[in-house]
Formats: structure tokens, C-alpha cells, sequence
């Protein structure tokens, strides 16, 4: 049997309720999360949005509310009026915000029923994640999940209130827009009204954004949904979101500054934590020489020593062939663990490595002066004396060593060292520690194509000392480009763009892109330059990410109301779906392919 709500009318949240409440007479909503009988009097745990409050059935209270409480079972949806009471204290329950009261019920309306669950509505549970999404309005329940969504809300309320402050103007730019495929692959929309002719759905609002600046808005943000059709993983979805802004008449140091206080209010309204700024900055190369990678993790040490030097003229062909054809050998020292590292995890760091392009991983473990690995015969002393001098290796030291090409050298060990790292708790997981990459290089050059790329995207800036090199020597042109990186992931990517239609057009000029593809593609971002465009710039964060990372979630799925898996399919929904033929025929489009 099911009640109607009728004149009741919701007093407070179950999670709101405290000492403050005691003698108050509410109406309490929500679901049943737990039911206890304990031979007379029942209590029945009610859980809404805010969280859980015990509610207590006696039948000397009332007897009708105590018959209909016997029948609850979990996830029914019930209503609630009673008086909060002081809990005795014997049964004081610390581990909620509730815990000091609870609520004698004195009327009981139970509004709907539910189905046995598919798994329980609890924190930790075991359960597949496509379970997870399946049923993706039971897994919201859960206070874990629920607490990463009101994180989320928590986070894009911060970011509106401070950029609000500071004279930001929150602007949409269109979904519906024109395909430009510089980058990942587009999400294409048919128009109906344009037979043949598609949209494209946003990779991101970059050329709008610009144009904003150009029409003289001066200081726009939004927080935007961005859409790109690409492999997927454990931080990428089809669509995501963007803190999304840009100033006009300013330098890196003007859009940096304001990012890292917007951060600190973000970390202060969400965590209660106080930060440091000015967060520290690192040169692109300095990244890459220390760490192997643009996005470094500087919550520990265990950095990359670059030892190319010492075997470039070496007897043993395995450091001195790669050198010879260009590339590297670096080394990493994880001091004092050789006792703690045996030679199957040695076998199995050894697959890791190969499983990321290398040949093998080279290692030495040093036990007293004992230098002990398959290697150490090839090594001359010289090279032992060096390696020693330049690695400060010690009793109880094991060396890793990596030589190839710089790319491969630089993605193993920097993976290598994260894997070290939380192997040995060297992390401190408790920090925010956030690092912004700059002077990065504007362009690397493409070998699959044939051609120079823009490293970030081909609006960024060069550096005006660096103008006259995209001539001559364009590798070496560095970009007016800033990252924010967060505990190893980076959160954020920016840059001071290009204002002028002739360093525009030069630069599309370097990348490949003729004056006809130009226009074509980017011919309204050319004919706006050339009406009076202030220098501008912005960035662009990642708000499922730093969410991601705030809550201590290992995926941005997590963070998501209504992710899809890693194939870009929502199980929830089922979408994507075959639509009506119907449907097609008006958009004049033919499907042909075979069926599943």
C-alpha cells in the first residue's frame, strides 16, 4: 500500500539535524538505509542527500507507525514526523554528523517500494563498474559518490564566485558549430535544414573564445562541455568540461596569476586547506631532463639522471649503439632498497618496462662494494667510477637504466620512477602539489606526416625573441604556453595567443596549412585579426580532473554523474543507438553497414 504525501511538507534534511534540533518537532524524507528490530522498538536508518538520521519506532509511541515500520525494507522511499531526541549515551554514534540525536517517529507514510538491489548501497562494495553505470541511479546513492558530485558543485561554485570578483564575464559560446579537425577527431551533427552539410560539437570554445577578446569583452570564462571522438581512458570521456577563460591586454604572468588564485579559493571553499602561491614553475626541459615527462610528480624525488656522456664512446654496444644513432641513456638510483627488491620483482619490472617500448631494463644492485647485475662485466672502471661520481651510488642502491631513443627512454623511466614510488610509499598523499611547465617548444616535428605539429595548438604564440626562427630553425622556437600540472596530472593548459593575421598565417604556413586550407578553415579567425585584436590569452582547466583529484578518486568517471565507458557507450541509457529510418531519410543520410 502507498501514501500520498498530502500537507507534509519536508522541515529539514536528515543529514542536517543536531543538538541544536533537540525538542523539535520535523518532517524528515528520504530512504531507508538500513532496518534494525531489536524486540520492540525498530530503527530504521533514513538517508537523503545531506545524510543519515536514526529514527526510532516504538509502539508505545505508536502502534500503527511501529506495524507499518516492520514491513520496510531497504530503499523504500518513506516519510518521516517525530521529535529529535538526545541519543542515550551508550549508543552515541561519532562517526556521523548525527550521531549525538535521533528522531522518536510518531507518524510513518511510506511512498514507494523498491526491488531487490543489484548490489548494496554502500561505500565499499565489490561490484563490476559496467554494474556500476548499469544501475547508475542506485550507485549515486552511495555517500562516496554522493559526496564527488556535491565536490563538483562545491568546485564550479568556487570558480564562478572568484572569477566573478575579479570582472569575469560568463559567456556561452554555440554547441552547434563548424568542423575543424586540427586536433583529436569531431563529433559530427547532420543539418537537417542543409542536406549534406554537418555541424560540429566543440573540442573546445578556443577560436569563440578568441573572437570574445577581439569584440572587446575583455575578460570572459564559462564552464563549458567539450566534445572529442577519441580512444578513451581512465581521465579522458567523449565529453568533459572546461573552466574555460581569457584576458585581453595581458602577459603569461597576469593569466597565471589569476589561475592560482582562483585555485586557492577552489582548495579553500572545497578542502578547507590553505595553499601556497606562487606555485613553483619548471621549464619544459628542465621537466624532461629531471623527470622524462611534462607532467612530474615533485610529491617525491627519485629524478632521472641523464649519463649519455659517459657511454657515448663505450665497449658495451647496448648504452653506445643508441647514443650513436641520437639517442639517450639515462639512469634512475632508488637508494638504499636493494634488500627490498627481489629478483622476480626485478623480472617483473623488467616486463613493465617492455610492455611500454623498451628492449629490457638494465638494473645493478649494489651490496657492499659489490656491484651485483648481468651488465657489470661489460662496464669498464672508468665507467663504474663515473656512474658511481654522477649517481652517488651507495651500499644498498639499485640503478635502472634506460638507452634508446630520447621518447622511449623518457616514457619508461618516468613510469618507472611513479611505479618506484608508490611500490616504496616514497608519495605524500595528503599534498597538493601543484608545478607549471613553461617555455615550451612551439612545434615537434611529425614523422608519420611528414611535417611540423604545433605542440599545444596552432593560435599559441612563439616568443617574440623566437619569431624570426620559424624560418630557419623552427624546432628551436619556444611557445608562450603554460601547463598546470597537479600531483603528476596535468589539470590545465594555456597560452598567450597569436594577435597579428601575419604571424597567424606564417605560423599555419610552418604547420602545412596553404593560404586556401587557412581560410577554409580558420578564414573568419584570419579576418578578425586584421580589425584592431588586443594581445590576449587564457587558459583552459580541466574540471573533471581537478575534482578527480581533489576527491582521491582514481578516475574522472567517478566524478561524473552520468559517465560511459572506455568504448564511448553509456550503459544507463544504451546511447549510442540505431535511430528511426525515418529519421535518416530526413537528414538524407544512408547507413551501410553490416549488422552486429
Amino acid at each position: 500500500m502507498f501514501e500520498l504525501l498530502g500537507d507534509w511538507k519536508r522541515t529539514d534534511y536528515c543529514g542536517s539535524l543536531g543538538i541544536k534540533d533537540l525538542g523539535r518537532e520535523v518532517i524528515l524524507m528520504g530512504w531507508v538505509h538500513s532496518k534494525r528490530d531489536h524486540g520492540g522498538l525498530i530503527f530504521v536508518d533514513l538517508r537523503d542527500r545531506e545524510g543519515v538520521v536514526q529514527i526510532v519506532f516504538n509502539p508505545q509511541v505508536s502502534k500503527e507507525s511501529h506495524t507499518k515500520a516492520d514491513l520496510l525494507k531497504d530503499e523504500w522511499v518513506i516519510a518521516v514526523k517525530g521529535t529529535v531526541v538526545r541519543r542515550p549515551d551508550e549508543t552515541i554514534n561519532p562517526n556521523i554528523k548525527t550521531g549525538e540525536i535521533e528522531v522518536i517517529a510518531r507518524e510513518l507514510r511510506i511512498l514507494n517500494r523498491s526491488k531487490v538491489l543489484p548490489f548494496p548501497v554502500e561505500d565499499e562494495i565489490k561490484v563490476d563498474e559496467l554494474i556500476r553505470m548499469k544501475y547508475r541511479f542506485l550507485d549515486l546513492r552511495r555517500p562516496v559518490m554522493r559526496k564527488n558530485l556535491m565536490l563538483r558543485h562545491e568546485v564550479m561554485r568556487a570558480t564562478r564566485s572568484y572569477l566573478d570578483s575579479k570582472g569575469f564575464i560568463e559567456i556561452e559560446t554555440p554547441y552547434l558549430t563548424r568542423s575543424t579537425p586540427e586536433g583529436a577527431r569531431d563529433f559530427l551533427v547532420p543539418s537537417r535544414l542543409n542536406p549534406g552539410e554537418f555541424y560540429a560539437l566543440p573540442q573546445s570554445p578556443q577560436l569563440l573564445k578568441q573572437t570574445l577578446m577581439i569584440s572587446g569583452f575583455d575578460r570572459y570564462y564559462q564552464i563549458v562541455r567539450c566534445f572529442r571522438d577519441e580512444d578513451l581512458r581512465a581521465d579522458r570521456q567523449p565529453e568533459f568540461t572546461q573552466i574555460d577563460l581569457e584576458m585581453s591586454f595581458v602577459t603569461e604572468d597576469d593569466v597565471i596569476e589569476v589561475v592560482e588564485g582562483m585555485i586557492k579559493a577552489i582548495l579553500k571553499a572545497t578542502k578547507g586547506v590553505d595553499i601556497d602561491i606562487p606555485f613553483p614553475r619548471m621549464s619544459y626541459d628542465e621537466a624532461m631532463l629531471r623527470y622524462g615527462t611534462d607532467k612530474p610528480d615533485i610529491r617525491f624525488g627519485l629524478e632521472l639522471h641523464d649519463i649519455t656522456e659517459v657511454f657515448r664512446n663505450s665497449e658495451f654496444k647496448v648504452f653506445s649503439d643508441p647514443v650513436k644513432k641520437g639517442g639517450i641513456v639515462k639512469a634512475i638510483n632508488l637508494k638504499g632498497k636493494a634488500q627490498h627488491l627481489s629478483r622476480k620483482e626485478l623480472d617483473e619490472l623488467t616486463e613493465f618496462a617492455k610492455s611500454l617500448g623498451a628492449k629490457g631494463l638494465a638494473w645493478i644492485r649494489v651490496s657492499g662494494d659489490e656491484w651485483q647485475s648481468p651488465i657489470t662485466k661489460f662496464l669498464s672502471e672508468h665507467e663504474k667510477k663515473e656512474l658511481k661520481r654522477l649517481l652517488t651510488i651507495e651500499d644498498g642502491d639499485v640503478i635502472f637504466f634506460g638507452a634508446d631513443t630520447s621518447y622511449t627512454v623518457n616514457l619508461v623511466l618516468s613510469n618507472l620512477r611513479l611505479r618506484l614510488g608508490n611500490r616504496f610509499n616514497m608519495i605524500e598523499q595528503n599534498r597538493f602539489a601543484f608545478l607549471w611547465i613553461v617555455d615550451f617548444p612551439l612545434l615537434e616535428f611529425d614523422k608519420t606526416e611528414n611535417r611540423y605539429v604545433t605542440m599545444h595548438h596552432p593560435f599559441t604564440s612563439p616568443k617574440e625573441e623566437d619569431i624570426e626562427l620559424l624560418d630557419t630553425e623552427p624546432e628551436k622556437v619556444r611557445a608562450r604556453a603554460y601547463d598546470i600540472v597537479l600531483n603528476g596530472v596535468e589539470i590545465g593548459g594555456g597560452s598567450i595567443r597569436i594577435h597579428r593575421s601575419d604571424i597567424q598565417r606564417k605560423l599555419f604556413e610552418r604547420i602545412g596549412l596553404g593560404e586556401e586550407d587557412a581560410k577554409k578553415k580558420f578564414g573568419f579567425l584570419l579576418e578578425a585579426l586584421e580589425f584592431g585584436a588586443p594581445p590576449h590569452g587564457g587558459i583552459a582547466l580541466g574540471l573533471d580532473r581537478l575534482t578527480m583529484l581533489l576527491a582521491g578518486a582514481s578516475s574522472i568517471r567517478d566524478v561524473i554523474a552520468f559517465p560511459k565507458t572506455q568504448k564511448g557507450f553509456c550503459p544507463l541509457t544504451e546511447a549510442p543507438s540505431p535511430v528511426d529510418p525515418k529519421q535518416l531519410l530526413e537528414l538524407r543520410i544512408r547507413v551501410d553497414v553490416k549488422e552486429r
